[in-house]
């Protein structure tokens, strides 16, 4: 069942005289341990549409609603507090603080989400998360020393350390080779299962489809094609790694 819902949504900007429309009105519902992937060209307002879901800019119009509340018709420190409490974000680059090491980067999320786990809690939960994304080994490292994958390892790691209800990713694999890629959407189609989380992902990535339940195709703002699919290449399929 969907609990996340967004209704007519549209989003213009004024570019000089012109009004532009970047999304013409967007219906798009999500459920909890479904993957679900928006494609479409450059322009296609694909990462437009997933900034607005996660509460990172506003619609121009249209409702948002989350287990029938509206996201619209809270203040700015409500719309905070679901956003550091039950969203987790995973983008293109992977954004780790320079001077914290892999486990300080998950207490840092700990405490921006406001964590009531105590302190020996919290140390089991980072140690279970980062087993959980085979990074555990490299607890101590800081970001310099790491590999573009287990970078976006240990953002996935972050982006969920709080236990969202919805993991929001941007081109999660877009500076990553394809054996990377392939590691990271088997890791967030994982995730996805085991801890019951609606994810919705920007890709260009053809080759990373068969990881979604379902595929949106956007163009020119509007939603062309939905695709709802349980089938997993043999080719694509994720690997236990």
């Amino acid at each position: 069942m969907a609990f996340f819902t967004m209704d007519h949504v549209k989003k213009s900007f004024l570019q000089g005289d012109v009004q532009e429309e970047i999304l013409k009105g967007v219906h798009l519902s999500l459920r909890k341990g479904e993957l679900t992937a928006l494609v479409g060209a450059s322009g296609s307002g694909k990462s437009t549409l997933l900034t607005i879901a996660a509460g990172l800019q506003s619609a121009s119009a249209g409702e948002i609603l989350m287990e029938g509340n509206s996201l619209h018709a809270m203040d700015q420190e409500a719309l905070r507090k679901i956003r550091a409490e039950r969203f987790g974000f995973v983008f293109q680059s992977a954004h780790l603080v320079p001077f914290l090491t892999v486990e300080e980067q998950l207490k840092l999320m700990l405490h921006v989400s406001e964590s009531k786990l105590t302190k020996m809690a919290q140390r089991k939960e980072i140690a279970r998360i980062l087993k959980l994304v085979e990074i555990d080994h490299r607890r101590n490292a800081f970001p310099a020393s790491l590999s573009g994958g287990e970078k976006q390892r240990v953002a996935i790691a972050r982006a969920i350390i709080h236990q969202p209800e919805i993991l929001f990713a941007d081109e999660p694999t877009a500076s990553l080779d394809s054996k990377k890629s392939k590691d990271v959407l088997s890791l967030i189609r994982d995730l996805t299962d085991t801890l019951n989380i609606a994810t919705l992902m920007v890709t260009h990535d053809e080759a990373m489809l068969p990881f979604a339940d379902r595929i949106i195709r956007m163009s020119d703002g509007l939603i062309l094609q939905e695709e709802t699919t349980k089938f997993r290449s043999p080719l694509f399929a994720p690997d236990h790694f």
